[in-house]
């Protein structure tokens, strides 16, 4: 029942309008045509997809542990912890629990067509080192069988999957969280026999799905960064010019697939984390499509001229495979970017332990005590403890225990294709009826609220921007705070002069109400004024000091009329400096 209840606020939150792209629904095998990906058509598909990171991949980021992120290190300290029984059964239940038909029913429902799964490598072979028969390949089902459940679900909603090995054998690059590597160990391009896996590993995929029109393509190797040249001073390949043993294994993974599938796409990936294309290229496959990747740089039209260039240069398609972690504002903006080039994109991530993506796994006292003991900022748990709070995350996985975060699905689906507002929550007002703050309405900045630092953009100014300062409850740019003494209590906090916040309302009688305004100040510089769909309804009131910002008062508007229906309430600070909880009408 709950489940159902989802996805039926899903519907009614989401423009079904705008699922696809305008060819409907996708037919077949996509395949490269000049540059643009097609199905068997010969129409034109845009794909609009997420990743799977966190699933059969763990990064230390997406577990809050910034020590040693990598997941064979979060493995091993857990071990220390709790020992090793125990640490596989919370693999275990994390496996199963993270990725269910639930969630590609979820993502079908939001408006995604497209699935990019990364691959750890070490589910569907053993590591080098622990091969049985040197120079031999022992094959695990359970990679395997993932798979195959993955695509079984995505075959259902006609999405197609598109394969990605995150972690390659050996570990293809120095940023070193990325593949799980073990710089203690040959690196994938330190060992011939890492590289022969890798090929082997890709021509058992291959086989294995070579007559499987939704399996979307073949994203070979994930973000290589490596100093082919000059390690030492250019570890993650930003500034490679040949790129000769990148271009080499890849090539010879290509010919390992086309042993075996001449159907499905082989997608490549430029070195310095998927974007320096230099000696790689000319296409050496008549099917291939090109992947960069998009992080915290500004939106506009220069900042994609890089990836158009090398299409039109080589006549070859492009495709975002991997973009993401910033703030709603950014997301709205680059999605409307990629599709106004005809550039289909991947989501990163679906869920993981924070605000800024579709689902957020919460975490819990026990695992908060874990994560604080690993980052070096707290003393070492009692093991019963380790696992109860480790168990408890993994069970927070499953789609229904997460919070979903309907304000970036918003962000992602329907704003970059629309100006219109829509209430995220229903408002019904009738003679004594509150607002939270936080619960302002869904679109765009400058449409639905106003702020002035509204994402992260540093790569391309060289400045980190906080974006939402809170990082919680919601990822547009206000900056909201959690309540330290209510539970589950939040509020927006760092108004800024000029920032404003829209509710759209329904007033069930036409009169006269007063608006209390809850309030938290440090001083008496705060100004606050009103409107009701558009009009001036009260103008620059007085915020009075409350003692500090964490101390909430109420200040009364009285004698307000409003006229029945719907209304679209404007909260305006001229003068900003205070923080602010709710809005109750009274009349």
């Amino acid at each position: 029942m709950f489940q159902k209840l989802i996805l039926i606020r899903l519907f009614s939150i989401i423009a079904v309008s705008v699922l696809y792209s305008s060819s409907g629904f996708a037919q077949g095998f996509l395949r490269a045509d000049g540059k643009k990906i097609v199905n068997e058509r010969g129409e034109n598909v845009l794909l609009r997809g997420i990743g799977l990171g966190g699933w059969m991949l763990q990064e230390g980021y997406m577990l809050k542990i910034n020590n040693e992120g990598q997941q064979y290190r979060i493995r091993e300290r857990i071990e220390e912890l709790m020992g090793e029984k125990q640490t596989q059964e919370f693999y275990d239940l994390w496996l199963a629990n993270h990725t269910r038909k639930i969630d590609v029913d979820s993502m079908k429902a939001w408006g995604f067509n497209s699935i990019r799964l990364p691959m750890h490598y070490n589910l569907y072979t053993l590591p080098i080192e622990k091969e049985p028969v040197k120079e031999q390949n022992t094959w695990l089902e359970k990679g395997f069988a993932m798979t195959d459940s993955l695509l079984a679900w995505c075959r259902a909603n006609q999405m197609y999957l598109i394969l990605d090995l995150h972690a390659a054998p050996g570990g293809q690059g120095n940023d070193l969280n990325i593949s799980d590597r073990d710089p203690s160990k040959p690196s994938l391009w330190d060992s011939q026999a890492n590289q022969e896996k890798t090929i082997a590993l890709w021509r058992k995929l291959a086989e294995r799905y070579a007559n499987e029109p939704w399996i979307g393509g073949y994203d070979i190797i994930n973000e290589p960064n490596w100093g082919f040249e000059d390690l030492s001073n250019d570890k993650n390949g930003i500034n490679e010019k040949k790129n000769a043993p990148l271009r080499k294994l890849m090539i010879d993974i290509t010919n390992a697939i086309r042993e075996v599938d001449n159907k499905h796409i082989v997608i490549i990936e430029g070195n310095g984390w998927g974007n320096n294309y230099n000696g790689i290229l000319p296409q050496w496959d008549k099917n291939m499509v090109l992947s960069f990747h998009k992080y915290w740089s500004y939106n506009d039209q220069p900042s994609a001229e890089n990836m158009i260039k090398t299409r039109d240069q080589y006549n070859i398609p492009v495709w975002l495979g991997e973009t993401g972690e910033n703030s709603n504002v950014w997301f709205t903006e680059a999605i409307r970017l990629f599709e106004a080039n005809n550039i289909g994109w991947a989501w990163w991530p679906l869920k993981k332990v924070g605000a800024n993506n579709p689902m957020e796994i919460k975490s819990n006292l026990n695992y908060n005590d874990v994560v604080n003991y690993i980052n070096g900022n707290g003393n070492k748990p009692k093991e019963s403890n380790v696992y109860s709070g480790l168990m408890e995350l993994a069970t927070y996985a499953r789609l229904e225990n997460t919070i979903i975060h309907y304000d970036v699905i918003d962000a992602m689906i329907r704003q970059p294709f629309s100006a219109e507002t829509k209430p995220f929550k229903k408002h019904f007002i009738g003679s004594n009826s509150l607002i939270h703050a936080v619960d302002y309405d869904l679109g765009r900045n400058g449409i639905a609220y106003f702020d002035k630092d509204t994402a992260d953009y540093h790569v391309s100014t060289g400045k980190y921007t906080a974006g939402n300062r809170g990082r919680i409850y919601r990822n547009d740019g206000v900056d909201i705070v959690k309540d330290d003494i209510k539970y589950e209590s939040y509020y927006v906090n760092n108004i800024e002069s000029g920032e404003w916040l829209q509710y759209t309302v329904d007033i069930e009688k036409k009169g006269v109400y007063t608006i209390k305004l809850n309030i938290a100040s440090d001083n008496s510089r705060g100004r606050i004024s009103l409107t009701s769909n558009g009009v001036l309804i009260a103008k620059e009131v007085k915020v009075p000091n409350t003692g500090n910002m964490k101390t909430f008062k109420t200040i009364e508007i009285k004698n307000i009329a409003l006229n029945a229906g719907k209304q679209r309430i404007k909260v305006l600070a001229d003068t900003g400096y205070f923080n602010f909880n709710y809005l109750q009408f009274i009349r």
